[in-house]
């Protein structure tokens, strides 16, 4: 077989080269495309169509970075002097204190760069759902696939809103402009033709090639694909770039903030807590020079989570991938913080609050109305009059011109693949397919004539216009579109077999049958038709070009009709639960206001006294006039995309953070103003999905309402593993500061035998961050749904993750936290506070070093809300009690095993000991819920008397 020339290296230019020339070259027939086989063949020979990813930074690198925190390299100087102080004091037995720091902080680091890898891999995996997709034409028929299958000689089907997938050369074009900004620069569409260029001109001015990267902003094309991945010419730009680095997102900036500002209180803190150490304990060896510089230091480290940008990336990434199981894929962690804050959804009302099964019912012409049976795709159907079967005559004649002339100005192709009626294209069009189908018509009909020039819709002309020759020679232009508009361009009209004028009668009963449609929430389109023999001559090259709006003049106008895309029954318990949740639903869509006022009725929008505001009434108002109508017009009709993006503008004025759907080019701009972008996954354009934040996978305005809550959950989990750690560390910090500040009131400078008396050791201390951080925190961040996160109102964009009220819940139970744990050593010891004890400092200090361990691993539960009780969804979370129960284990072999009692200085417990701990540690518990029993006592209250003065 032979084998296809290589564009991207031959010196052939296909810039330069006729398309047919172009496609003998690569062996194939543009009509047909190639055939599955050698697709594949062709996808194996040239690899991926896409761009080559930089480089991984190396394992070793990565490892590394763990170790960059200015905090850990803090203690790894530590680290040398406790070996040089061990040196000077003769190098007896191991220096345990330092290998002991040096494991754990290997094993943070490895954990950190687990964390790290398990986030990478989960943006990796939402990156292969969303990736762009292709028109192709392959063994004769349209299939859509993902762009990175693109090969050398593949035949591209261009349409308005379509994203470019690979460099090609354009052998047919209709009204073609792409948008080349993303390559070239040049902010406004260019226009695209299939004539050869003669000579060697910029990328720019190639208007006889697409690029990969670039997007349709209007018109239709077919096009060879000459090169693919790196040979493309974004291609060449990507080797000529070097790798950007992300920003990171606001909340990881906040708590990077919050991990300086401890880290600064904490050094403060351990610098007092070691002069204090010195002044009241006094320094007499370089041993207890070692263990005040461990202490501080570890206390610093203690209370920083350093853990916390890597649990955080992870949490995000596990809560991104569950929205992506629920169909709503976000392309960047960063928009989960802004989702859960949304306050206005900005929603079209087709394929996302509907069905998008687009079914034509109804026809309205000269002589009555046809109802016609059936819904969805399948052209199965009864067409009646007043309830019985149509029968031949003027009636059915009109209907068979409105959906014979409405299907063939259309874009759409209708086929049955394994028994299942499928579509390709708009479904309003593909509506017409089905509706002649119903009617009797057959493909065979249609393909009598042959499209020779085009008008493109679009959402400014409301209309799309087409010139088709017949097999016989006669020349016809057909038009479809917005029935007020089309009946315009009208002058005549179908009575019957005859063509009788459009006097203001019949023009004030046409406008009247399409009143009375959109009433009764039906989308209209008209259709018309007018002979062309002006137009002989004009075929497929050159002449086409002169086939423009101009023709869309003195038309035949055939009727209108009904067409009908029930609401999606989920849409409005959706809208139910936005509502109580403090979000307000605004649909903007471009259909008659009659329609959208009656669906937005329908599902819960607006009420019976609800108004849809039109996009005439939106041109006439100045940006403060505009500001008043969003605060209280839920319902936006027959709008551009001009008027969506001046109410986003609006509504962000007034302060609302706000997510607005998409499918179109013409959506973009409100995708990307809009604080949250949501496009269309199954009928959005890759430009919109390219412009946009998120992408709904099945259209579903409900998938947004799931996703805002998963938003709300992620935050709060968030806030509930930040909670968490910071009451850990600050019982750690505490129990340090005032063990060293009370230690004669609580006996400890009469039990210990040491010269420094200190109530936990630095390697406790890091044991107790590996034990309760990690394990517990990562355990959080997957953590159910405790409080109904849907009815509280929006969080707002500035508002701090650690406010106020969680700051003094963190200080009142870190400080319970190092009570209990001090009060928990003064029980075992001889005198003190509590007398009675007998056991040896070692003894007590392991009793406290447990009780720290246990306070902070039940603290887990607690920490899961500020307010509900621990109790509350107590087995819910399984991984939670997984890592608490192997923080209760691992605990337990700190203390037993002889080899780790070495390591980290604890003595054995008896049953005794292992019981006043547990009690002591619950008694953080305790008062805990007694606050929280409080803080909703309080609440209530406040409700209670708010709802009395109303």
């Amino acid at each position: 077989m032979a084998t296809p020339r290589d564009l991207s290296t031959a010196s052939l230019d296909p810039a330069r080269t006729d398309a047919a020339d172009v496609a003998r070259a690569l062996l194939v027939d543009p009509e047909r495309g190639l055939t599955a086989e050698e697709a594949a063949r062709r996808l194996a020979h040239h690899g991926p169509n896409e761009l080559r990813a930089a480089a991984s930074t190396p394992l070793w690198r990565r490892l590394l970075a763990q170790f960059s925190d200015p905090l850990i390299l803090l203690l790894l100087a530590a680290v040398v002097i406790s070996v040089i102080a061990w040196l000077i004091e003769g190098a007896v037995g191991a220096p345990i204190d330092a290998i002991v720091i040096v494991a754990i902080l290997v094993l943070n680091a490895v954990l950190g760069l687990v964390q790290e890898s398990r986030a990478e891999h989960a943006v990796a995996a939402l990156a292969v759902m969303t990736q762009a997709r292709s028109t192709v034409l392959r063994d004769g028929e349209l299939r859509t696939v993902p762009s990175t299958e693109l090969v050398p000689g593949d035949i591209l089907v261009l349409a308005e809103g379509d994203q470019v997938g690979a460099d090609a050369r354009l052998f047919r074009a209709a009204a073609l402009f792409v948008a080349e900004a993303s390559l070239t620069g040049e902010s406004e569409a260019v226009e695209k033709h299939p004539d050869r260029i003669d000579e060697v001109v910029p990328i720019g001015d190639r208007r006889d090639m697409v690029f990969k990267g670039t997007a349709v902003s209007r018109g239709t094309g077919g096009a060879i694909v000459t090169a693919t991945g790196m040979a493309t010419e974004m291609g060449a730009i990507a080797t000529m770039l070097d790798a950007t680095v992300e920003q990171p997102t606001p909340l990881q900036q906040e708590v990077s903030h919050l991990g300086r500002l401890l880290g600064r209180i904490v050094i403060g803190i351990a610098i007092v807590v070691m002069v204090t150490i010195a002044l009241i304990e006094g320094i007499r060896t370089p041993a207890d020079v070692v263990t005040v510089l461990l202490l501080g230091v570890s206390l610093a480290v203690a209370a920083v989570p350093e853990g916390l940008p890597a649990i955080l990336s992870v949490v995000l990434a596990l809560g991104v991938q569950r929205m992506a199981k629920r169909n709503a894929v976000v392309k960047r962690l960063s928009s989960v913080e802004t989702l859960g804050s949304a306050s206005v959804i900005c929603t079209d009302k087709t394929g996302t609050l509907t069905t998008n099964q687009m079914t034509i019912e109804r026809i309205v012409t000269a002589s009555g109305t046809v109802d016609l049976s059936g819904v969805g795709y399948a052209p199965v159907g009864r067409a009646t009059d007043h309830g019985h079967d149509l029968a031949a005559g003027p009636l059915r004649l009109e209907a068979q011109i409105v959906l014979g002339a409405g299907s063939l100005v259309n874009d759409a192709q209708l086929a049955q693949h394994d028994g299942v009626w499928e579509i390709e294209g708009d479904p309003t069009e593909a509506a017409f397919l089905v509706a002649a189908r119903k009617l009797g018509g057959t493909r065979e009909e249609t393909a009598r004539y042959g499209r020779v020039a085009e008008v493109p819709f679009s959402s400014e002309r409301k209309m799309m216009s087409t010139a088709h020759r017949h097999e016989n020679g006669d020349l016809v232009v057909l038009s479809k579109g917005a029935p007020d508009v089309l009946l315009r361009h009208c002058t005549r009209l179908q009575l019957g077999a005859r063509i009788v004028p459009l006097d203001p009668v019949r023009r004030a009963r046409a406008l009247a049958d399409m009143e009375l449609l959109s009433e009764e929430a039906f989308r209209t389109l008209g259709v018309a038709y007018r002979p062309a023999p002006e137009l002989e001559g004009t075929g497929g090259g050159a002449d086409a070009a002169d086939f423009d709006e101009s023709a869309e003049q003195d038309l035949v106008y055939a009727g209108v009709v009904g067409i009908l895309d029930p609401p999606r029954p989920e849409v409005r318990p959706a809208i139910a639960e936005a509502r109580a949740a403090g979000i307000r639903v605004v649909m903007i869509t471009g259909d008659h206001p009659a329609t959208a006022a009656r669906i937005a009725r329908d599902l819960g929008i607006i009420d019976d006294e609800g108004i849809a505001l039109p996009g005439a009434r939106i041109d006439g108002m100045d940006e403060h006039q505009l500001r008043d109508a969003v605060r209280t017009v839920s319902v936006f009709a027959r709008v551009s995309p001009a008027h969506k993006l001046r109410i986003v503008d609006a509504l962000q004025a007034e302060g609302l953070v706000v997510a607005m759907t998409g499918d179109g080019v013409n959506d973009a701009p409100a995708l990307k103003s809009a604080d949250i972008g949501i496009a269309m996954g199954v009928t959005g354009t890759e430009v919109a999905k390219e412009a946009a934040n998120m992408v709904l996978a099945d259209d579903d305005f409900a998938t947004i309402v799931h996703a805002v809550r998963e938003g709300r959950v992620i935050f709060d989990n968030i806030r509930k593993f930040l909670r968490y750690l910071l009451y850990g560390n600050m019982g750690e910090v505490l129990t340090v500061f005032l063990g060293v500040v009370f230690a004669g009131l609580l006996g400890f400078t009469h039990a210990s035998a040491d010269g420094i008396v200190l109530p936990l050791l630095a390697t406790q201390i890091l044991w107790i961050n590996l034990v309760t951080d990690s394990g517990p925190a990562l355990a959080m961040g997957v953590d159910p749904e405790i409080d109904d996160v849907m009815t509280r109102p929006p969080r707002g964009l500035h508002d701090r993750a650690i406010d106020r009220g969680m700051w003094i819940g963190i200080a009142i139970t870190g400080l319970v936290i190092s009570v209990v744990t001090l009060l928990t050593m003064d029980v075992f010891l001889p005198g003190g506070l509590i007398p009675g004890g007998t056991d040896t400092f070692d003894v007590a200090r392991t009793a406290g070093f447990t009780t720290l361990v246990f306070a902070g691993l039940i603290m887990a539960f607690n920490a899961r809300s500020a307010t509900s009780s621990a109790f509350r969804g107590f087995f819910a979370n399984r991984w939670l009690w997984g890592a608490v129960v192997l923080g209760v284990l691992l605990q337990v072999a700190v203390v037993s095993l002889p080899p780790l009692q070495v390591a980290f200085s604890t003595a054995s417990l008896d049953g005794v000991h292992w019981a006043v701990c547990a009690a002591m540690a619950s008694v953080v518990l305790w008062v805990e819920e007694l606050r929280k029993l409080g803080l909703r006592l309080l609440r209530r209250r406040r409700a209670d008397a708010a709802a009395h003065a109303r």
